[in-house]
């Protein structure tokens, strides 16, 4: 979803980034490091949370996930709306830091589909899988604390959902000042030349 709505973006103008995780889970078959995370023994993750090197960090479904202050903050720096894909906790502590920050729930349609969808990546034990689908439930209980909401029935439409709310956020006022200003300023200029004559 997330790919797919940046590659929409780009046709609007707007630049956006997903960052790549770190992990301490194992790689699964078709995963590569650096493109899908950044996979991380338990010790060279616990050096970077002591290092202050994570924007937010949590333990998900008995592995650490974590996102590198580094990639989001030069990202942000240079104008580029930057897509994490981290759990509840991990949202929360973004938000605590980078206040500006929209937060998106995305639910699942229903338990079969979530559960459906799981079994068919074929990349989690049995196990696994119920372990994801108790921390699904843990997560709706606090979904109300973020900013919009996405069900991911169909994906089309999920994406131009997640489109729509980063072009509605690039519109706000607040976000748009300086272009405003210079409109407001141009204006009174040209008004005053205008009528002064």
């Amino acid at each position: 979803m997330i790919k797919a709505a940046i590659a929409e973006l780009v046709d609007s103008g707007i630049k956006s980034h997903f960052s790549v995780s770190h992990t301490t889970r194992s790689a699964r078959p078709a995963e590569n490091d650096g493109v899908d995370y950044h996979f991380v023994s338990r010790g060279a993750f616990d050096t970077m949370v002591a290092a202050g090197e994570f924007l937010e960090w949590a333990e998900y479904a008995g592995n650490l996930y974590g996102t590198a202050r580094a990639e989001v903050e030069g990202r942000l720096s240079m104008g580029t709306d930057v897509f994490l894909d981290i759990e509840v906790q991990g949202a929360n502590q973004v938000k605590t830091l980078v206040p500006e920050v929209v937060k998106v729930f995305i639910y699942p349609p229903s338990y079969d589909v979530l559960k459906n969808r799981l079994a068919h990546r074929g990349q989690d034990a049995p196990e696994a899988i119920q372990r994801r689908l108790r921390w699904a439930l843990r997560e709706f209980g606090v979904a109300g604390e973020f900013d919009y909401a996405i069900i991911n029935d169909r994906l089309d439409d999920a994406v131009k959902a997640l489109t729509g709310i980063c072009l509605a956020e690039h519109h706000r006022s607040m976000r748009m000042k300086p272009r405003l200003d210079a409109i407001r300023e141009g204006f009174q200029q040209h008004l005053e030349e205008d009528f002064s004559q």
